[in-house]
């Protein structure tokens, strides 16, 4: 004997249940659970929320004659950005600033604090040359290749 199969579309995770009093997506639920089980770890581990640091989205591109990397950093003013470089490793720190608001907040899925992107490149780079420009909420930094460093394609000729 079968039965009929009610299919309902969408993932489980991705659909309301408003029976049980769950407006939202379960997936949403299981967030604030993810945030609150964090921030009490963080607490009974003695670390400050504020001095965790967390990683930016980013994507390191290598050209012909650079490294680029692109660095997502949306709401984030021009001087609450430092990009240093020590010998390889390049260091991209910013500070995310808590909004004046006014009410009563319900809920947030904003991250406020610092980030850091951490990249150790793979080559000899001329650190004096490197450029970093803010549009739009990307931070892109333009490290250039040495001399060296550059691929140079070479010739086959017939023997």
């Amino acid at each position: 004997m079968t039965l009929p199969v009610h299919h309902r579309h969408g993932r489980l995770l991705e659909r309301p249940f408003p029976a049980l009093g769950w407006g939202e997506p379960i997936s949403a639920e299981f967030d604030d659970l993810f945030e609150r089980m964090n921030r009490f770890l963080e607490a009974a581990a003695g670390t400050a929320p504020a001095a965790m640091a967390f990683s930016p989205l980013a994507e390191l591109r290598e050209t012909d004659d650079a490294y680029v990397v692109e660095t997502e950093l949306p709401g984030v003013k021009r001087e609450d950005i430092d990009v240093e470089i020590s010998e390889r490793e390049l260091c991209i720190a910013a500070e995310y600033k808590e909004h004046a608001r006014e009410g009563v907040l319900r809920r947030s899925t904003r991250r406020t604090g610092r980030c850091e992107y951490r990249a150790l490149l793979p080559a000899d780079v001329k650190a004096e040359e490197i450029t970093a420009t803010l549009t739009d909420g990307v931070l892109t930094v333009t490290v250039p290749k040495t001399q060296a460093a550059k691929p140079k394609h070479i010739e086959i000729t017939q023997a």
